[in-house]
């Protein structure tokens, strides 16, 4: 016989986050596809052309694992949208470098992005709009101000348990 689940006392938050989320992704990677873009491939080139950035910090703002970033930086590398060259800064680390072909995309990706950001956002009033992007703004910073996931910051991993 199932127990009864216990009775919440705050709304699921992250549920919600992670629902819309999924909801945005879906809306993005069906608008991307007119491009043959993907939101995964969009964000590390659009990170990727803000600085010189190793796969792993790119993978940190992405919020990817190492295994799909470097799945992404070889299709990446295999559409012509972006090269592996070694970091200016440090001779054993490889940067992603994004083409001009990836350049394009990306100018491209902005548009279609803005596009399908304002026509989730138009489902609001305008101040429903500004409150709910300034509370996620708030929710994704840690308690001294930083953001909570960026190339700096390491994943929280669950410790590994002993082979048996």
């Amino acid at each position: 016989m199932n127990s009864p689940v216990p009775e919440r006392t705050v709304r699921d938050l992250t549920g919600l986050l992670v629902q819309t989320g999924h909801a945005m992704n879906t809306r993005l990677s069906a608008a991307l596809a007119e491009i043959d873009s993907s939101p995964r491939k969009h964000c590390v080139l659009v990170h990727a052309m803000e600085a010189e950035r190793t796969q792993s910090q790119l993978a940190a703002l992405a919020g990817l694992d190492k295994t799909t970033m470097v799945v992404t930086a070889d299709e990446l590398e295999r559409d012509g949208l972006a090269e592996r060259r070694p970091s200016a800064t440090d001779r054993r680390a490889r940067v992603i470098k994004v083409t001009p072909a990836g350049e394009e995309l990306v100018r491209r990706g902005v548009v279609i992005v803005d596009r399908v950001h304002a026509a989730a956002l138009d489902e609001l009033s305008p101040g429903e709009r500004q409150v709910l992007v300034d509370a996620l703004d708030k929710l994704q910073r840690l308690p001294d101000g930083t953001r909570a996931c960026g190339p700096e910051e390491k994943a929280v991993r669950r410790p590994r348990r002993p082979r048996q």
